[in-house]
This record gives C-alpha cells, structure tokens and sequence, in this order.
C-alpha cells in the first residue's frame, strides 16, 4: 500500500479550489464525523471539494496513490461508508448547489446537498420530488440507492426521477448519464450506489406539491398494534397513492399532545402523509384514525417543509445506530406477533421497528428497467437500534438481529441497499437480485480495478476475490 508524502499533499492542495485536511489540521476531526457515532475511522486525507475539478483532481490522486477511497455526501449512510480507515475521502459536503428551473420542472442538485436543502429551494416553487424522510439526509447517497419517502406512492422512487446525473468514472472522465447518454451507466446509477464513480450534478424531474399537505401523528397503545395493523394492511390496497401512511413501534417520546402517563411506554404509531387538496385530508385519514382508540393523534394542514422535518429530532447525528432490514409484501399475523413481542422488550427508549409504505407507482416500473429491482416491495421493514452508551452495543445489536431472524420467513428475502450495515457485504446480491449479472459488467467496464469499493460493493469480475492493490 502505498502511503502519501507531504510533497504529493502540497502539489494536491495547489490544484484545489477546495482544501485536503490531514490529522490534526484545524477542521479534521469535524470533517470525520458522520451521522452513526458507531463508526470511527481517521481517514488519512479528506479531500473538500468545492467543484468537478476537485472531484476529478482527487479521483486521480487516489488512484495514483492505491490508499482506500470513500466518498461522503451527506454522511448518513448507517454503514459509514463515507469514511475509511487510512485512506483518501472525498468529501463532497461543501458542494451543496440546488438550482430549480419551475418552468421545466426540474431541479439542479449537488451531492453534498440534503433534503433540507433541495426542499428549501423547490417548496419555493411548490414542486417536489420523491426523497426521505429525515431533512439532514444527502440527496446523493439516498438517490443513488433507491430513494423513497412520503410521495414515493404517488410519483415513484427517488431514481424514477432522476432524469440524468453528471458523474467522474474511476478514469477521471466526466461523463452525463442519462437515457440518451451513456445509457448503461445510467441504468447502473439508479440502485447501484457509489460504485461507479462520483455523481457531481442530479437532474431530477419535480412534481406540484404543498406548501401545504395534511398529515401527522396517530397513536395507539401496545396492546391495541395487532388489531391495527391488521386494519392497515387491510385498508393499504385500498388508499389512494396520494396519501402514504406509515406505521412505526417504539416508546413514545414526550410529544405535547400525548398524556404524560404515555410519555416512556410502548405504543404504535401511523405516521401520515396526504398530498392531495388539503381540503379533503380530514376524509382522507378518517380509516387510519378508525385503526383503534387513539392515546392521542395531531393532525392538520402544515408545510411540506415541516412535515419533511418532523421525524429530525428524534433521528440527530451523534447516536449509536445499527440497522437491520427486510422488504415485504404484506403484512402476515405471524409477523404482527413477532412484532409486538420485539417491542415489549425494547434495549433502548430509541429503538423502533417501523414500516415504511411504499407500492403504487413504485410498482409500475419493470425490475430491469433500471438497478433497483425490488418492485414487488409494498413495506420496507427497518429495525432501528439506537442508543447513546457503547456499554449497550452488543445488547441492541442482538436485540435488532433477533428480530431480523425471526422475521425473515414472512420477508420476500430482497433488501434495500441503503439500508445495509457494514456487516451486510454478503447480502449484496439480495438487494440487486436478476440485476447483479449486470451491475457486474457494467462496473467491469467502468471501474475495473474497483476504485469505488467502499460501500456495498459490487465486484468487477477482473478483481477476482476483491483484493486489488490498496484494497482495504
């Protein structure tokens, strides 16, 4: 491996527009930190890029030195994948432009850009398009796993949006990926991850929504969430694709509408979206708030902005996270059993277990039209453990494993790849399933010494075992 001198450093930082930080340089170690406190890595350069240059400048060096390279967006993947051990970042985090051109509906975006940001400058024209649910998330990363949130039901994934993307290959060419350009590496982008280069520049497609939409919070005690959920499940065929309602377990936090017995104890939550006139909301969520004898529920008309916001505090950086995650197609009783066992036995008053509707237009899109092949998914399953004490680790990881395992006869077996840990490489396959065959060559085509390896990786066939010179 190779190891990086100063004079290599000086002559790097004299072609930058941005800086390139080492350890114990003013701003290091706040330029390490990401989201999942559970990672910890001292990178040995982090290259702050300012533009497509940087990008291409530092794309070069690292394969001229063969260090480890990672790239962070937003830096809210739960695996950590912005960061390496010993190698060169790029850090994309100062790149956080957001063009909206209202007439043609679209939108402009650089990857160091969150969904705070793209919906500040979108909602000022009323237009929208499908990302997350938690505004400090970056545009890029969650794009280029899939994508999917509040509207998701209505207008599709993330990458049903993306219309064409700017992106620096392992070769350090810039190249526009789109339906008519560089067609296979666009097919590649939309699931595929950071695994085929650096994307300096999203083109999404935007759609009418807000200012204003209806939604919030329904909750149920414990006891009451298999009856609900089984109301759920039944009345989700049956919803509209404007209204999306999601269903989340955990112990309540001290919201102001709930009692304060409530405060600390185990309940169900449905957390609602409606995006059609704001007008009709009452009628639209009347079935969800039939699920059962609410302990308290808020409901209203707000922006599209705060509704985006709401789930942020209970989702801030800092936290320790570990994931685990399935795609479903229903519901079963078997799974609504399991369920509310998990939640009677909760590790941490931040652990949750929610389940995300997805379905609609998500589904009316082919699984090889593009890399993310889980059409069939009508819930995305994510078990949250969260706490705040490295001493809890091993407790909350066996608490979420646990009820991964005993969930897994009731999952299609498909994941989604965002949602992977960094001790999830080999179910890689799972999340890109008839597509891997592809992905293969297409990353053998244009990364085949598998620069981009730092992140659910997909192997260029040329790389054998993985283990390319420099490989972490």
């Amino acid at each position: 491996m190779s190891s990086l001198s100063s004079d290599s450093i000086a002559t790097l930082k004299g072609t930058l527009r941005g800086d390139a930080l080492q350890p114990g340089d003013a701003g290091y170690d706040e330029a390490r930190q990401i989201w999942n406190a559970m990672i910890e890595r001292r990178p040995a350069l982090i290259v702050r890029c300012r533009g497509c240059a940087d990008v291409r400048r530092a794309v070069a060096f690292a394969s001229e030195t063969g260090l480890p390279l990672a790239v962070r967006g937003g830096g809210h993947n739960i695996a950590g994948s912005a960061l390496c051990e010993g190698g060169i970042v790029i850090d994309l985090s100062l790149m956080k432009s957001v063009r909206v051109e209202p007439a043609t509906r679209r939108a402009y975006v650089e990857p160091g850009a969150t969904l705070r940001d793209f919906d500040h400058e979108a909602q000022a024209f009323g237009l929208a398009t499908p990302l997350g649910i938690n505004s400090t998330t970056g545009v890029a990363g969650l794009t280029l796993g899939g994508g999917f949130g509040w509207l998701s039901r209505r207008f599709g994934m993330s990458i049903d949006n993306l219309v064409a993307a700017d992106i620096v290959t392992a070769d350090g060419d810039l190249l526009r990926a789109s339906a008519e350009e560089n067609a296979d590496l666009f097919w590649a982008i939309r699931g595929g991850g950071g695994n085929f280069g650096v994307v300096t520049m999203f083109e999404f497609a935007l759609h009418p929504v807000g200012p204003e939409v209806y939604g919030g919070l329904v909750v149920l005690p414990l006891d009451a969430a298999k009856e609900a959920l089984v109301q759920y499940r039944e009345a989700a065929s049956a919803m509209p694709e404007d209204l999306t309602v999601w269903s989340v377990l955990r112990l309540a936090p001290p919201l102001p509408f709930l009692p304060p017995e409530v405060h600390g104890t185990p309940v169900i939550a449905f957390a609602i979206c409606y995006t059609g006139p704001v007008e009709n909301g009452p009628k639209a969520v009347e079935r969800v708030r039939a699920f059962g004898k609410p302990c308290g529920e808020h409901l209203g008309p707000m922006p599209y902005t705060a509704w985006q916001q709401a789930f942020d505090p209970l989702l801030t950086p800092g936290e320790r996270n570990y994931w685990k995650s399935h795609n479903l197609a229903t519901l079963p009783d078997g799974l609504l059993d399991t369920l509310t066992d998990a939640i009677a036995s909760l590790p941490s008053p931040q652990c949750e277990i929610f389940f995300g509707q997805i379905g609609g237009a998500t589904q009316r899109v082919a699984p090889d039209a593009m890399a993310y092949p889980s059409r069939d998914a009508l819930y995305v399953m994510n078990v949250h453990g969260r706490w705040s004490d490295a001493a809890d680790d091993a407790r909350c990881i066996a608490w979420a494993r646990g009820f991964f395992e005993a969930s897994a006869p009731f999952a299609l077996g498909s994941v989604y790849v965002n949602f992977l840990t960094d001790d999830e490489r080999a179910r890689v396959e799972a999340a890109y399933g008839p597509n891997m065959s592809r992905l293969v060559a297409i990353k053998t085509r244009y990364d085949p010494h598998n620069l981009f390896r730092h992140n659910q990786n997909i192997r260029p066939e040329a790389s054998g075992s993985g283990s390319t010179p420099g490989s972490n």
